[in-house]
């Protein structure tokens, strides 16, 4: 599904979680979704309240208000919430408890419902631009968390996925091991975001920025959200499938460095695929002397070159220019995807977004690709990235934080070629 009509959400709600109506003034939505977080939900409510602009000053409080679903809890989570909501009557908070069936009761279904719930509140006021903002019990935002998503906003994107940091005592909590592979990961997607940028860059999404888009800051306006048909119905890992639907759709979306937030980083989590699932997964990998294996640098230089030449020939398209099987040629080699394929399923899809969806979809199928650019170890694949990003730091060093398209990618397609060649075990 596209998009999703206000008929048919209408049509999909049972009844409100909230009962009270939002304040007419009221731009901003924030929903926390909560499970036993008895130990965090102080500290993240107190960071909710004392929200500020840009400038400092304090954040008007009618301009946002907080959901907060307390589910299935077993500890005081609900009571801490209401208690705060007591006390500090400024911050427009509504705790709502819910038990639910085994088959509900996880994360995905619970955000779903508030992001959802979130959506009609922005929408009964008319605020189509107005902000569905996610963040998590254990996650404490910063103070112009509210302020810095609705700049992103404001500059013109749909979306923004915040950068989102672990609790330096819970790091240092954690095993060397574990410790080192959560640092090495978050170093090598850093990088690999950063070639992004340059080698199929995006004007709403230039350096710098992160590769993050998790619910612990998420953010949407409330119209693309129906245009991407809400929050999709899975158990777990429903942000990076709701980032997904964003990108399908055609989204602008923003990794912005500038909203920030800080979360735990413990070894037992209460959702399935979450970052405590990652941390006892290396922890297993360290105890079993297991190498940690990624994409090589290669392969990732090689999808974005392809991603870029066929975004272009996708603007073309667009506007009444059809491509050769000559122009879909290289990039259909780089994918290792068959050129005439390519070229049906090309004419075939509602965006760009939808059209290299579907090229994953047939390159997990073929598995051509995964034998084309087999895993590398991740110390490798950081040292590849990094001799890949020199030269285009040094030509490009004006592009440093700030925020306009990039030039078309620097390398020429034979010198893509060969450092492709280059960083392959196999080679072609």
């Amino acid at each position: 599904m596209v998009g999703l009509s206000a008929r048919s959400l209408h049509s999909v709600r049972s009844h409100p979680l909230v009962q009270a109506l939002p304040l007419p003034q009221c731009e901003v939505c924030v929903i926390v979704p909560v499970r036993n977080e008895a130990e965090h939900l102080g500290r993240m409510l107190t960071a909710l309240r004392d929200q500020r602009d840009l400038a400092g000053s304090p954040l008007d409080p009618a301009r946002y208000e907080v959901i907060l679903l307390a589910n299935n809890c077993s500890d005081h989570s609900a009571a801490i919430a209401h208690r705060f909501a007591v006390q500090h009557p400024s911050l427009v908070l509504h705790v709502v408890e819910s038990t639910f069936s085994a088959s509900k009761a996880n994360i995905g279904w619970v955000r779903k419902l508030l992001m959802d719930e979130a959506f009609h509140r922005l929408n009964s006021l008319g605020r189509h631009k107005g902000i569905i903002a996610s963040t998590d019990g254990d996650t404490q935002v910063a103070p112009d968390w509210i302020a810095a998503t609705q700049h992103e906003i404001a500059c013109g994107v749909d979306a923004v996925g915040g950068r989102i940091i672990t609790d330096r005592g819970d790091r240092a909590a954690l095993g060397s091991y574990v410790r080192a592979c959560h640092l090495r990961e978050v170093g090598y997607r850093c990088l690999v975001a950063e070639l992004e940028a340059y080698l199929d860059p995006d004007p709403f999404d230039g350096l710098p920025r992160h590769f993050q888009h998790y619910g612990a800051s998420l953010a949407v306006t409330a119209e693309m959200y129906q245009q991407a048909g809400g929050l999709p119905p899975v158990r777990t890992s429903e942000d990076v499938a709701l980032y997904r639907a964003l990108v399908r759709v055609n989204a602008r979306f923003r990794h912005s460095p500038l909203v920030r937030v800080t979360t735990s980083a413990r070894p037992i989590g209460r959702a399935q695929g979450g970052l405590a699932n990652q941390l006892s997964a290396w922890a297993v990998r360290g105890e079993q002397q297991q190498p940690f294996l990624v994409e090589p640098a290669g392969a990732i230089a090689a999808r974005l070159h392809a991603r870029h030449a066929l975004r272009s020939l996708w603007q073309r398209f667009c506007n009444g220019y059809p491509s050769t099987l000559q122009e879909m040629a290289l990039p259909a080699s780089w994918l290792e995807v068959d050129c005439d394929w390519l070229s049906d399923v090309f004419t075939q899809q509602a965006s760009f977004g939808a059209l290299f969806e579907q090229i994953e979809h047939q390159q997990a199928q073929e598995k051509r690709w995964q034998q084309r650019w087999p895993l590398v170890n991740i110390e490798q694949a950081i040292d590849d990235l990094r001799l890949l990003l020199e030269p285009l730091r040094r030509r490009q060093p004006s592009l440093q934080g700030k925020r306009k398209p990039l030039p078309k990618p620097v390398f020429k397609n034979q010198q893509v070629s060969r450092l492709c060649h280059t960083l392959s075990p196999k080679g072609r």
